[in-house]
């Protein structure tokens, strides 16, 4: 060959889409292709494939293959002269190594696909059965289903058959191969074959007819006995049978296997007989049946084996199916078990999953099936076992809107086409997509993508992914406002009571009261009602996510009518990521955070990502600042205190609402999984705006009454969960009041103005209004009740020496100073810092007292009626338990061990561990049990809007304390018992370290 010849075949070859176009070269010019290497067809029919390189390399073993001369040239007379064979066999040998090699084993196959007749165009169950008749063994078995694969590919990669069909016919094939595989079976054991009936029920793809290339045949047995054979035998006669044609289908032989039979979808799964009888079917699904279970028997269709009996099971099973909607938690479970296929994909691979990943073929597949199950007990055009034949339905009768129908089509063909393209090339069973340059070159190729196929293929696979989950979500909602917003003239609606069937599977408890609300918001053509209406579909998913979604929209509605008319808030939930989403889970948590938003609907600008600080909790400084500067503004003590009063309902919503969605997470913000932090932040964050409240509070007081000084140097001391910086939302703020007459003032001229600030501090800070009271207590002074409400400094001092008993040196460990005269509180923390650390520690005596006193607050406390072990503060294990514990190590070593000087629980109980006064694993087990008490103190209040110390008893109320504590819906009883489980392990560890036992 000239070198002028040479780079001029070369440069054709590459034009032609070779990409190592010099090993084209040599192939062309081997022996076997001496005869055509320079027809202008041959090559141009290459370049038309999949990967030439690939093809080419094919033809030259296929030709290599043929058993004489003669045979050789009368493949490549017909290659030449005919298009349809030529188109196919090269199609396919450009697509598939794998059925490249099995032509290179038997070199005659290629002659199936010569025939091109209307019945080979689209042949269905009995062709296939032909097909395969002559196959006396596995083995054989094998050769002749691949014979049968391969004109399926052929229709396949030429265009002939779409993504739909080809489907179809790959379900086919496996019909026709369990029936001559159980043929094969029932020939070696005729025996068994007569003493029972055996039914093969196809489920999954097999059974929806749209089979992959390479995938599990997922079935389930039924058996009966034959006439009046025993029972018991029949059913070890059935499972042998059923065994043996597993075996033919599944294990691998000098030509390979066919494909896994999965008999895991059965009763039971793996741990349930492998054959029952159909009253065995019917007792297992009417009682024991999981949703999941349903789901995936409306794919089952019989298909080999006795017919009757298949259809017998299949009658009988579907009214269960299309009664499944109606089970608890419904929608709930269906979704869950979604989301765990998703957590289950190794990181790695997420991105590349076609099947199970985001936006992928599950995510079209599950949607599908969930509106099916919700409509089809009341429409029967929706029982398809097919994806997209029941989209179809779901689109003709206003359950789907038709322009997402025709997208979400769009997407899983393609979506489809990438899967079996991708398994085709070497018959393997996969959905990732690859990653090597000249594979994605061969897909990209295949689907027609040939200007740059490596960019169009991501492009477009992105694409469809993308459309899929922007709408698998919307696909339940967005039918429903058009069945209220009456829009799309000509758009078959839902009817009111489909509307009402979804909505109730979704969770609402009153879907006419949803459908009320929804049509308020939609209807209409302004911009509003347009915003509300792109905003809707998601909302209400994130509403159904909770425990209340009736109250998420009916919350949403008074929002929305009380901020409809102001541009910022619909920009806000249109433009702001987070903003919608954040606002849905707050007003569905409960009644605290959507109670605080009504008060001052304009406080939804901080669930936004902008400029408003969003939900970070703001310091005590910047509070203060705030505050004062608020109160120093206004007129009056009242008008100031309600300034102030109006921060602090702000600033709780901000708290709460952070809470909130790092308790449930988002889709772009994971689950918080610190607890701890959780608390520590809710805690902290209250504690600072209580403190904040009282310092404005006191200036506006002081400011009205005296001007810029008080008669008497004033401090407040924190004290309880306030000191330590541990305030839940329902909290009271204790407190002791400290006092000093200035110079030259008399003690009752300043008693009587310390007793007035205090007086009326407590009276501005509860007058009903918009805003939340905060409840001061006092009761922690000396002499409790019973004693003066202010005391100067000198007055604590005479009382702790001559008085003090050991209970008010445990109270005194969470003092810390929090609003008012600095220097007079960091004298009062030095006064008492002796009686709470004391020297040397507490006596024996006074160990003593403290067991005693908690013992009989044990017994003497706890509410009637209250089950103890769900107490959160004074059940075993609870909050008591472990503040006591830790308190009496800080009474009896906080002289010697710095650390332990510290109001905060948590900091002490660490500040222990470090100096050896408890194991690292007896303190993990009081911090979690402290903890999780705390989270559901904080859960309660926000889902019940009042305090409690103990479980909601109502079911809702209950689900929703469960979601705030990462347990889904049905799943409150796993919360009880995790919760007695944990306080459980922390009760041993206080009655060792606080009783000595």
């Amino acid at each position: 060959m000239t070198p002028g010849r040479r780079s001029s075949t070369f440069t054709r070859l590459l034009r032609h889409g070779f990409t190592d176009a010099s090993a084209a070269e040599r192939l062309l010019d081997s022996v076997e292709l001496a005869a055509v290497r320079d027809d202008p067809v041959l090559l141009e029919a290459l370049g038309a494939t999949a990967d030439p390189d690939l093809a080419l390399h094919g033809l030259v073993r296929l030709l290599e293959a043929q058993p004489g001369p003669t045979a050789r040239r009368e493949l490549l007379d017909t290659l030449i002269a005919a298009k349809p064979l030529r188109d196919r066999l090269l199609g396919v040998l450009g697509a598939s190594a794998a059925l490249a090699d099995h032509l290179a084993r038997h070199p005659r196959d290629w002659e199936v696909l010569v025939t091109y007749e209307p019945r080979d165009l689209h042949p269905g169950v009995a062709e296939f059965e032909r097909g395969l008749a002559e196959a006396a063994d596995p083995v054989a078995l094998r050769v002749a289903y691949r014979r049968c694969l391969l004109s399926i590919a052929a229709r396949d990669v030429c265009g002939t058959t779409d993504v739909a069909q080809t489907a179809a016919e790959l379900a086919d094939l496996a019909t026709a191969t369990l029936r001559a595989a159980l043929a094969l079976a029932e020939a070696d054991a005729p025996e068994d074959a007569a003493a029972c009936r055996l039914a093969v029920i196809a489920m999954g793809k097999c059974g929806g007819h749209e089979l992959n290339y390479v995938s599990d045949v997922d079935v389930i047995f039924v058996g009966e006995a034959a006439d009046d054979a025993d029972e018991a035998k029949a059913l070890r006669s059935a499972t042998r049978l059923a065994s043996h044609m597993m075996r033919i289908c599944s294990e691998t032989t000098v030509e390979g296997s066919i494909w896994p039979v999965d008999a895991n979808l059965r009763p039971e799964g793996r741990n349930g007989p492998l054959v029952r009888t159909l009253s065995s079917h019917l007792a297992y699904y009417q009682r024991w049946a999981k949703t999941w279970e349903f789901q995936a028997l409306l794919k089952a269709r019989p298909v080999a084996g006795d017919p009757d009996l298949g259809q017998e099971y299949v009658d009988a099973l579907e009214p269960m199916v299309w009664k499944a909607a109606e089970r608890d938690n419904f929608v709930a479970d269906v979704q869950k078990m979604r989301r765990r296929v998703v957590e289950n994909i190794p990181a790695a691979e997420v991105d590349r999953e076609l099947k199970l990943g985001p936006g992928g073929l599950r995510d079209v597949e599950f949607a599908v099936q969930l509106l099916q199950l919700v409509h089809g007990r009341t429409d029967a055009t929706l029982r398809s076992g097919t994806t997209l034949d029941a989209l179809q339905a779901l689109a003709a009768g206003g359950y789907v809107g038709r322009a997402d129908a025709v997208q979400l089509d769009d997407a899983y063909r393609f979506l489809r086409s990438m899967e079996h393209r991708i398994q085709l090339h070497r018959l393997r069973r996969t959905h990732l997509v690859p990653e090597d340059e000249a594979d994605l070159r061969r897909l990209g190729r295949s689907l027609g993508l040939r200007t740059d196929p490596v960019t169009e293929l991501i492009r477009e696979w992105k694409q469809h992914t993308g459309v899929v989950r922007r709408l698998h979500e919307k696909l339940f909602y967005r039918p429903l406002l058009d069945a209220v917003a009456q829009l799309a003239p000509g758009e078959t609606r839902l009817s009111a009571e489909a509307a009402r069937e979804r909505l109730e599977a979704l969770g609402y408890a009153d879907p006419a009261a949803a459908l009320r609300h929804l049509e308020a918001l939609a209807s209409g053509v302004t911009r509003k009602s347009a915003i509300q209406r792109t905003l809707l579909p998601v909302l209400l998913g994130w509403f159904a996510e909770s425990a209340d979604p009736d109250a998420g929209l009916l919350n949403f509605r008074k929002v929305s009518d009380a901020l409809g008319k102001t541009p910022w808030y619909l920009r806000l939930l249109r433009d702001e990521g987070a903003a919608a989403e954040n606002l849905a889970r707050v007003l569905s948590a409960g009644r605290l955070a959507p109670d605080l938003l009504m008060r001052a609907p304009e406080a939804v600008a901080l669930l936004g990502d902008g400029d408003g600080g969003g939900l970070e909790p703001r310091g005590r400084a910047q509070l203060e600042q705030e505050i004062l500067a608020a109160a120093g503004r206004a007129d009056n003590a009242e008008d100031g205190v309600r300034a102030a009063r109006g921060v602090r309902r702000r600033e709780l919503f901000r708290t709460a609402a952070a809470d909130i969605v790092d308790s449930y997470g988002t889709d772009t913000k994971p689950v918080e999984a610190d607890q701890g932090a959780l608390v520590d932040r809710v805690g902290g964050a209250v504690s600072d705006l209580t403190a904040a409240t009282l310092a404005g509070t006191l200036r506006a007081v002081v400011r009205d009454g005296w001007g810029d000084t008080l008669p008497t140097r004033f401090v407040m001391i924190g004290m309880g969960r306030f000191g330590g910086h541990e305030l839940g939302y329902g909290s009271d703020a204790d407190v002791l009041f400290v006092h000093e007459p200035r110079e030259g003032v008399a003690e009752r001229e300043a008693a009587d103005a310390a007793n007035k600030v205090v007086s009326e501090m407590r009276r501005l800070l509860q007058i009903p209004s918009a805003d939340p009271p905060l409840l001061i207590d006092a009761d922690l002074r000396p002499e409790g009740k019973s004693g003066p409400l202010v005391r100067t400094l000198k007055s604590y001092e005479a009382y702790y020496r001559r008085w003090s008993l050991v209970w008010e040196s445990q109270a005194l460990l969470r003092a810390e100073p929090v609003a008012g005269d600095e220097d007079l509180g960091r004298r009062f923390i030095e006064l008492v810092d002796p009686l709470r650390y004391p020297a040397e520690g507490l006596g024996e005596d006074a160990v003593r007292e403290i067991r005693r006193l908690k013992a009989r607050m044990e017994s003497e406390r706890l509410p009637r009626g209250a089950d103890p072990k769900l107490h959160t503060k004074l059940g075993p294990g609870g909050l008591s338990d472990v503040e006591w514990t830790v308190q009496l190590l800080q009474l009896r070593h906080g002289w010697a061990e710095p650390g332990l000087r510290t109001t905060r629980t948590r900091e002490a109980l660490a500040a222990a561990t470090a100096a050896g006064l408890l194991g690292a694993e007896e303190a993990a087990i009081l911090d979690e049990a402290w903890v999780l008490a705390t989270r559901v103190r904080n859960a309660v209040m926000l889902v019940r809007g009042r305090a409690g110390d103990t479980f909601p008893s109502e079911s809702r109320e209950l689900a929703a304390v469960g979601r705030y504590l990462g347990y889904g819906d049905g799943h409150a009883g796993d919360m009880l018992d995790a919760y007695r489980r944990t306080t459980r392990r922390a009760r041993a560890v206080v009655e060792e370290l606080f009783y000595g036992a």
